[in-house]
């Protein structure tokens, strides 16, 4: 019931990464050669140099002409896969956008995460465990009639306690988003709890709130954030942000909505 036991690519070294993952990289490193190249001759042109007999402004025409479509392609990617993606907002005010896809990895217990978020979830797991602390997911990745039925059940309970039905609705709504609102819904978030063998809850929780921000990981539902995140205290839903973005969230005591402003 946790993340299969797979290679960890720390995306540090290019002996560390698969063969795919080394191409694009070489590939990205090669793109940046050429951008920056161009750029120089820009400036060089700007500076009065003599590189043709042409005016200054075919000259860079001529140079910008030369960066191929797929050039400019493969930068706009490469800024959405490393500036981008793990900094998506959903929540009441921000639903997922129509078109958005993910490619997912299934773990060892038959729930999915975003393929992207795999290597520092697995990682964080293997270094949990090597300190006596046995996490699990129990819910990763939704889609829209998982989402749905997740708040059926809740709105149900709450009518089983004897709540009108506005009410259940309503309380309902405090724990789990409506669909086209959650974060499950973008693979990038994962609910963690103890395995409940070998660790309690609380372990789990107390090592994720001191440790989970140095792998990208965040705790996105705070206690004390309930009213600008409208979800109430969740001490095992955790978003992958990235390292950068988890490091100054946590020393900042900030919430998502308030980092991005």
């Amino acid at each position: 019931m946790y993340p299969r036991q797979q290679p960890f690519y720390t995306g540090h070294n290019d002996a560390d990464l698969p063969p795919e993952r080394t191409h694009r990289r070489k590939k990205r490193r090669k793109t940046a050669r050429i951008v920056i190249t161009a750029i120089l001759l820009c400036l060089a042109v700007t500076a009065g140099w003599q590189l043709r007999k042409l005016p200054d402004r075919e000259i860079i025409s001529d140079i910008l002409s030369s960066i191929s479509g797929e050039t400019m392609s493969q930068l706009n990617s490469t800024e959405t896969e490393e500036n981008g993606w793990q900094l998506i907002l959903v929540n009441r005010e921000h639903p997922l956008p129509d078109n958005y896809q993910v490619e997912l990895t299934e773990l060892s217990n038959g729930e999915k995460v975003a393929a992207s978020i795999y290597p520092a979830l697995q990682q964080m797991f293997d270094d949990m465990r090597a300190e006596g602390i046995y996490p699990v997911v129990v819910s990763g990745y939704r889609t829209d009639e998982e989402q749905q039925q997740i708040l059926n059940d809740k709105t149900a309970s709450y009518r089983a306690e004897g709540y009108s039905d506005a009410d259940a609705a309503a309380l309902a709504e405090d724990w789990v988003a409506i669909p086209g609102t959650s974060e499950h819904q973008t693979g990038l978030a994962v609910d963690i709890n103890a395995d409940g063998i070998n660790s309690a809850g609380y372990e789990v929780y107390d090592w994720l709130s001191n440790h989970a921000h140095e792998y990208g990981f965040i705790k996105r539902y705070p206690e004390d954030k309930i009213e600008l995140t409208g979800i109430s205290n969740e001490p095992w839903h955790y978003r992958y942000v990235g390292r950068s973005a988890a490091e100054e969230i946590y020393k900042k005591g900030l919430c998502l909505e308030e980092y991005l402003g």
